[in-house]
């Protein structure tokens, strides 16, 4: 291989930097080389609906990364190839596309004189300008013109990467919690912290229920999922005491404003998820605290896959988390709440123009929603993955109570917590996509 090369990765929104972008990083370090001066890997962010902003600190914080670009700047990077910083461009290297459009593959990869890479889940483009395919599966090679399938290679699932691509020293040493009925803990990879508001717990650690609350990093979602969220954990305390709660910190999110969700002054959306209202406790570690004294404790560290093994069960909403909860084995429940129906207006295309539009963009967006919902069918990737419902899917105006009631009758029966995390383990799929993306990158550089 030539030394001094640049790698550019292309990628756009949080999930695709969090899932995609760091397992791939990671791997290309560890075929290619360590040496700055052989390999650099830099990252352009294009824009993206679902961006929260922070996704260009969250690509700098990969220590495999030396560059980054944020998503506002993108447009005269594509049009007229130059960066913010002005950065250069060494003679030989590849493009890597890991989110956004494929086109943008296509133009950057021409001007710089770069080979090019797509990873591509569902579905592949400009095959006569492209020079390797890393698809998801082999549906994806059937699809495409055959004068061209011998540029694609099947490497399987990135976001089966979510969790197998973090470093062990990062995660420390995974409990097999599977083995283990609903609430016993791990092998000391996450100690409960003890905090001025400590539950009155006479057992001993081992014994608590860690239950994962996960609500989402956007607005539409953080509206409801927090109050609503924050009632079903205090009506399940009050039958199981004993549980604990976490919300593991999204990378994009601070818990200021994470916080704000649960202010009724700050959220007016509360009262029509008859959710709870909470205080936030910064200090000595961050929790929210809620009118009935339960304690939600903030887990700011990420990723939080030590966190997330511990926990006997997750209550979570659609996207990348059920991924990475689905590799780590954790049992879940997936809720995706309506009662803002209008909430949702991240669509691509001309939905996304029409749910936007003044006057009348929220009303779009309600008949549009409405009408997606009806048909939308899986929404959690291991339910994708398994093509069936292995853990629970709950849409629509959904009731605290109800929720806490289905979540009790797990923790009683932990022999159904138990069968979901075999389905599982089942259907997450090997992990290896990252190498060998990472592989497919080595070879158009000989």
């Amino acid at each position: 291989m030539t030394n001094n090369i640049d790698i550019l990765v292309l990628s756009n929104g949080p999930g695709e930097v969090t899932t995609w972008v760091r397992p791939v990083v990671q791997a290309l370090r560890q075929k290619l080389a360590d040496d700055r001066d052989r390999v650099r890997i830099s990252v352009v962010l294009s824009p993206c609906p679902n961006a929260s902003g922070k996704e260009a600190a969250i690509a700098q914080s990969y220590p495999e990364v030396d560059r980054v670009q944020a998503a506002k700047h993108f447009w005269q990077f594509l049009l007229w190839g130059k960066t913010a910083d002005n950065w250069d461009w060494r003679t030989r290297g590849v493009v890597v596309f890991l989110g956004g459009d494929q086109l943008f593959s296509v133009i950057i990869g021409k001007r710089l004189g770069y080979r090019t890479v797509i990873y591509a889940e569902w579905e592949t483009r400009w095959h006569s300008w492209i020079d390797r395919f890393a698809v998801m599966k082999p549906d994806l090679i059937d699809s495409a013109p055959s004068k061209h399938t011998h540029k694609f290679t099947v490497v399987g699932d990135l976001m089966a990467e979510a969790s197998g691509g973090v470093r062990s020293e990062e995660r420390g040493v995974r409990s097999e919690q599977g083995s283990r009925g609903a609430g016993e803990a791990g092998e000391n990879n996450y100690q409960l912290p003890t905090t001025n508001y400590q539950l009155p717990i006479t057992h001993d650690q081992s014994k608590i229920e860690l239950i994962g609350l996960l609500p989402g990093s956007k607005a539409a979602k953080l509206s409801q999922g927090v109050p609503l969220m924050l009632a079903i954990a205090e009506y399940i305390h009050t039958q199981r005491p004993q549980t604990r709660f976490v919300i593991p910190v999204a990378p994009t999110l601070d818990v200021q404003t994470l916080a704000e969700f649960a202010n009724r002054e700050k959220n007016p959306i509360i009262p029509l998820v008859e959710g709870s209202t909470a205080e936030l406790i910064p200090h000595p570690s961050p929790l929210l605290k809620t009118a009935s004294g339960l304690v939600v404790e903030l887990w700011t560290r990420s990723p939080a896959y030590d966190l997330l093994s511990q926990c006997c069960l997750c209550l979570t909403t659609i996207g990348a988390n059920t991924a990475e909860l689905g590799s780590l084995g954790v049992p879940m429940i997936v809720l995706l709440p309506t009662q803002q129906l209008d909430a949702m207006r991240a669509w691509d295309g001309i939905p996304g123009v029409l749910v936007n539009l003044p006057f009348i963009g929220t009303s779009m967006a309600k008949v549009i929603n409405w009408l997606v919902l009806q048909r939308l069918g899986l929404r959690s990737w291991p339910n994708i993955w398994a093509k069936s419902e292995i853990v629970p899917e709950l849409v629509g105006k959904l009731q605290p109570q109800t929720v806490a009631e289905l979540v009790l009758d797990y923790l009683q029966h932990p022999e159904k917590l138990e069968e979901m995390r075999s389905k599982l383990r089942s259907v997450r799929g090997q992990t290896g996509a990252a190498a060998k993306i990472a592989q497919i990158v080595y070879e158009e550089l000989k």
